[in-house]
């Protein structure tokens, strides 16, 4: 088969896997083989997670790629993810499952429309979170992550003026503990944004028990039920430290797997979104990767991420800001 074709009409190589092999143990014998390093992100499917080199959320993922010494980094998440590894090792083979799994955030934030928005507020430092595609990177001061949000946030002087995108929900968040009035772009993760208050506030009357995790991304009303506001990282960590043994966790449901294999005596509840027919919240974009997939990529070193030089050498400037800044608040 004409794989390259395969991969530009379907954004992965599309061949069957055998049904007889032993499918991890040739994703393991290929990784060596080819000296590459699967990074998985917390949303990802758990059999993914388990198979993963490092899992990690999107800062650890950053940092991670920025010193594996491996010669391919293969970036089970998804595709602004991959840029960044990319962007950090530009002579490095990046791979990706499937470039379909693409997000909603960073889809909510176009360019050429973020350029002019940062036109029209001269004289702001322009801080962009992390899920953004490499030209939104490329126009930004300083990225940041939800780990470092408010550090690198309150690290600026208090009347600095600054533009903040491309998630509102995140931004209103930052603004309420930090005090700041950052200009906001309006962009938002569907995942996010689809969590039931309503249906919160009935598992906790089911559960009194329970405390409520939620990721800024989530919106205002949700947040201030919350007895812990964190990352993904942050969640993880709050649940391994704390006496509760029961959580109801709102960001995507994949972080629940982590948390299982570090306290499986405790009970993690998914938050529900709107969606009555649904009792968990996934991501489609992160679910779209697969074993069969991650195999084939590796197997075949496609699909590959490529970022346009001129594009990289900009954008890795404020990813780089974002690293020094992380570094000295130790996260």
């Amino acid at each position: 088969m004409n794989i390259k074709n395969s991969w530009l009409k379907s954004g992965y190589v599309d061949e069957s896997v055998p049904t007889n092999i032993d499918l991890k143990g040739e994703i393991i014998r290929l990784k060596e083989e080819k000296d590459a390093i699967i990074m998985g992100h917390f949303y990802q499917k758990k059999e993914i997670q388990d198979i993963a080199d490092f899992v990690g959320d999107s800062l650890a993922l950053a940092q991670e790629a920025a010193k594996t010494d491996a010669k391919i980094i293969v970036l089970a998440g998804v595709h602004f993810m991959a840029e960044t590894a990319k962007i950090l090792s530009p002579d490095k083979m990046v791979l990706v499952p499937d470039l379909n799994a693409g997000c909603s955030l960073a889809d909510s934030c176009p360019p050429e429309a973020f350029a002019e928005f940062v036109k029209d507020h001269p004289g702001h430092t322009v801080l962009t979170y992390v899920n953004t595609t490499a030209q939104i990177k490329a126009l930004s001061d300083i990225v940041v992550t939800s780990t470092n949000a408010r550090n690198i946030v309150e690290s600026l002087p208090a009347n600095e003026k600054i533009i903040f995108g491309p998630d509102r929900n995140l931004g209103n968040y930052l603004n309420s503990i930090s005090g700041r009035d950052m200009v906001l772009w309006d962009g938002a993760c569907h995942v996010h944004e689809k969590f039931s208050v309503e249906k919160i506030v009935e598992l906790k009357k089911e559960n009194p028990e329970a405390l409520v995790l939620a990721h800024p991304e989530c919106k205002q009303p949700l947040l201030v039920l919350a007895d812990f506001i964190g990352s993904t990282a942050s969640l993880l960590n709050y649940t391994k430290q704390s006496d509760c043994c029961k959580f109801i966790v709102a960001t995507e449901s994949g972080i629940i797997h982590q948390m299982e294999k570090y306290h499986p005596e405790k009970v993690f509840i998914p938050a529900p979104p709107n969606d009555s027919t649904c009792a968990c919240n996934d991501c489609e974009y992160m679910k779209l990767n697969t074993l069969e997939k991650l195999y084939n990529c590796l197997k075949y070193e496609w699909p590959a991420i490529e970022v346009e030089e001129e594009i990289r050498k900009e954008a890795v400037k404020p990813i780089n800001r974002m690293l020094d800044i992380s570094r000295q608040f130790g996260l």
